[in-house]
């Protein structure tokens, strides 16, 4: 199979994962923390012989992560990947999606950067993806040294597809390579995440959501006979 064609079915299975990503936009809500939104609502007094007295209600202020302002976000947390990290990540990232004649490259509308918010966020499940970031890191450097002596962000684009073709997927790896491999699934998600989560990774496939419309005409026909609903 030529290159450009593994490179076209690489980024539509990327598209396809990109899909879920904008369909579900909150990525660290715990389960914990929807409950806690879905109990927020006032609760009707247990005995309705009991007049409910005339108080403020008590609401969360806005900004907080369960009533986040998604007009002026915040982090609230540290960063805790540096500057040597994130550089061999930004590479990493141009190798899953590198730029293309539509679409820039995932380095360049800061997937990197949202990794690094996303684990370091102060919730399990984002501290166990630091520890395999920042594991993987120190793996995907040490592994380019073994074979080209040199650092990762420093290889060729031909040498750095031939470690992440190793890596590609799990279930294939050979058993030297299974800790690369997990690495490198966790941050194929989250490149996948952030880039088809910004307006250039929208336009990528060509998802037209999120803008007003003075009039809704409907769904296209084609869709419409597509779904069997044209009848």
């Amino acid at each position: 199979m030529s290159e450009e064609k593994t490179n076209l079915s690489r980024r539509n299975a990327l598209r396809l994962i990109a899909s879920t990503a904008v369909a579900v936009p909150v990525m660290g809500c715990s389960e914990e923390v929807a409950k806690k939104v879905a109990i927020r609502e006032d609760k009707p007094a247990t005995n309705p012989a009991i007049k409910k007295l005339d108080a403020p209600k008590q609401t969360l202020a806005r900004g907080t992560p369960t009533d986040p302002d998604l007009l002026n976000p915040v982090v609230s947390w540290e960063m805790q990947l540096d500057a040597s990290e994130l550089a061999v990540l930004a590479a990493l990232c141009d190798v899953i999606i590198p730029a293309d004649e539509i679409s820039p490259s995932a380095s360049s509308v800061g997937a990197h950067h949202y990794i690094n918010e996303y684990v370091s966020a102060p919730y399990t499940n984002n501290k166990a993806d630091l520890v395999t970031i920042r594991g993987g890191v120190v793996w995907l450097e040490g592994e380019s040294r073994r074979r080209f002596a040199v650092a990762f962000i420093e290889l060729s684009e031909t040498q750095k597809s031939a470690i992440c073709e190793d890596i590609k997927w799990v279930r294939s790896a050979k058993p030297e390579f299974q800790a690369g491999a997990r690495f490198f699934a966790k941050v194929r998600v989250l490149v996948s995440t952030a880039f088809y989560t910004t307006e250039e990774g929208m336009a990528d496939i060509g998802y037209v959501g999120n803008r007003p419309m003075a009039s809704f005409p409907g769904a296209p026909p084609e869709v419409l006979k597509r779904l069997g609903l044209d009848g």
